[in-house]
């Protein structure tokens, strides 16, 4: 088996080239048969828990932001061929404010979905190593939003970026890298304001962002019955999950983002188990709202926020506007931080009132929402077959105030820049030992793949190897 480690090793090479050629987090381009720490393995641990979880190591993954509670978590299939969750990750530092980004210098990590090709993992990024969101998606681009080279990377330092420790992101990367060495043409990153429960739902009632929040919710819904990758497709600037041709279609139908969408449906299967969640949901924050559940401050004017891990780890560290989930399963009683936190970090600024709360009779006017029928994006057949005029543009509404203009995403000039990585052990960071990975979810008790998931591809066809970047 020793002759097929250099071929590996050059098929990583030709595949994740052309992500080493993004700029800003980005360095120079080098070969990638020379750069260790895009190279680094799965970390034995990793390994033993994966073939624990019934996972093989080079299954297709999934991951989820969340930045209320600065967490990413890594899902991956396992041999029933629904995604379970595999690790959770405090995040480092994100910066900007719950809501999407909107334009280029507002410092927002983005928030949506977003499909990760090898073309976009950089190895050779100043922050250590990184992948590109892929922002603005086509979603983004028809409502005129504008950005770029936002990505996930180490160094806990963003400006509109997810920024984990370099420790965190080599692992991530590992991960990546090997789902598609098995097959997978790309992964799907699911970014959220926060865990899309209804207790945050009920909390953040009133913000402008609630009408694309309950746009983006709809995704989160489809995963959580399914535990399946949702197919995403985009028309009359909204999202559209899982979508299938209509019976007696001759074709599968196509989308655009900015036009009249086509006819299509959801499978029953798919689309009863989301309606009959959402009712839960949407039962469950209205009985919140009533028992007057305070409603969360907008505007707090933090920039961002870092899990309170790493927090508790700095003089006078600040958590912004991330909070703890419950369950979340990490321990502030670790004896260090799981990563390195560089000198230069920057938490987020505190405030008086640090994501302030307001009474409910003190809110201003709750945002509607795209779709106001009680029974969500199910409740109509005629919306379940794609039929209907084109919806109104809600989510385009809500834009915040200018704001200045971000410098180019690149180190801070007071930082120097991490040297090249000239020799096979340099750059190196040590695995990460005392994070503890989430307990996986119960699987769904179905044997057939749902429609939009992505089929496991056998890890030993050369050809199907990279195949996205032909």
């Amino acid at each position: 088996m020793n002759y097929r480690l250099p071929a590996r090793v050059l098929i990583a090479s030709v595949a994740l080239a052309a992500g080493a050629m993004l700029a800003g987090c980005n360095g120079d381009d080098i070969s990638l048969a020379n750069n260790t720490k895009a190279n680094q393995p799965v970390p034995a641990r990793l390994v033993a828990e994966i073939t624990a979880k019934d996972m093989d190591l080079q299954s297709p993954i999934l991951v989820r932001v969340f930045k209320q509670e600065a967490e990413l978590e890594v899902w991956k299939q396992d041999r029933s061929g629904r995604f379970a969750l595999l690790k959770t990750y405090p995040i480092c530092r994100w910066s900007g404010d719950l809501g999407p980004k909107i334009r280029e210098g507002d410092r927002q990590a983005p928030e949506g979905f977003y499909s990760i090709t090898p073309a976009q993992m950089n190895p050779r990024s100043l922050y250590y190593l990184s992948f590109n969101t892929g922002f603005p998606n086509a979603f983004d681009k028809v409502l005129g939003r504008t950005g770029s080279e936002l990505m996930v990377h180490g160094d806990c330092s963003s400006r509109g970026c997810y920024a984990m420790t370099d420790e965190q992101i080599a692992e991530i990367y590992s991960l990546g890298r090997e789902s598609f060495f098995g097959g997978q043409r790309a992964f799907q990153l699911q970014a959220y304001p926060f865990r899309m429960t209804p207790v945050n739902m009920a909390r953040h009632r009133n913000n402008p962002h609630m009408p694309f929040w309950k746009m983006i919710k709809e995704g989160n819904d489809h995963f959580e019955v399914t535990r399946q990758e949702p197919r995403v497709d985009f028309c009359e600037k909204k999202y559209v999950f899982d979508a299938v041709k209509a019976p007696n279609a001759t074709r599968d139908p196509v989308f655009d983002a900015g036009a009249k969408c086509p006819v299509y449906i959801v499978p029953d299967e798919v689309a009863d188990a989301v309606r009959e969640k959402q009712r839960e949901d949407e039962a469950q924050t209205a009985r919140l709202i009533a028992k007057g559940l305070p409603v969360a401050r907008i505007n707090t004017g933090i920039d961002g926020g870092m899990h309170k891990i790493f927090a508790a780890k700095l003089p006078n560290g600040s958590t912004g506007l991330s909070e703890g989930s419950e369950g979340q399963g990490f321990s502030l009683a670790f004896s260090h931080a799981p990563g390195t936190i560089p000198p230069h970090v920057n938490p987020p600024r505190a405030a008086s009132e640090e994501f302030g709360i307001v009474p409910s009779a003190a809110a201003p006017q709750v945002a509607t929402a795209p779709n106001t029928q009680s029974d969500g994006f199910f409740g109509s057949p005629a919306r379940k077959v794609g039929l209907g005029g084109a919806a109104a543009d809600t989510t385009a509404s809500a834009q915040p105030a200018p704001v200045k203009p971000k410098v180019a995403e690149v180190k801070a000039l007071a930082v120097a820049p991490k040297a090249p990585d000239t020799k096979q052990t340099a750059g190196l960071k040590p695995s990460l030992s005392d994070s503890p990975a989430a307990a996986a979810p119960a699987a769904l008790a179905k044997d057939d793949l749902v429609a939009g998931a992505q089929p496991i591809v056998s890890s030993n066809s050369f050809d199907s190897r990279f195949s996205a970047i032909r």
